[in-house]
C-alpha cells in the first residue's frame, strides 16, 4: 500500500509543480537568471579544486613509484 501511495503522491506533486511553474513563470525565470551563473561559477570552482587535487596525486604516485625503483 506504501509504494501505491508514494507513487499517488508524487504524481500530484509533480502535477502542482507544473501548475505553479505555469503559474509563476517569469517569477521562475528570474530565478533562474539568478542561480544559473551561481551554481556554474560554484561548479567550475570544485572542477578546478578536483583537477588540481588529482594532480598532486599523481605527482605524488610517480614519486612513490620512483622510490621503489630505487630501492
Amino acid at each position: 500500500m506504501g509504494k501505491f501511495l508514494s507513487v499517488i503522491v508524487g504524481g500530484a506533486v509533480a502535477v502542482l509543480g507544473l501548475i505553479g511553474l505555469l503559474a509563476w513563470k517569469h517569477e521562475f525565470g528570474v530565478m533562474l537568471k539568478g542561480t544559473v551563473p551561481a551554481m556554474l561559477i560554484f561548479g567550475g570552482v570544485i572542477a578546478v579544486i578536483a583537477g588540481i587535487s588529482e594532480i598532486k596525486d599523481e605527482a605524488a604516485s610517480k614519486k612513490e613509484e620512483k622510490k621503489e625503483e630505487k630501492k
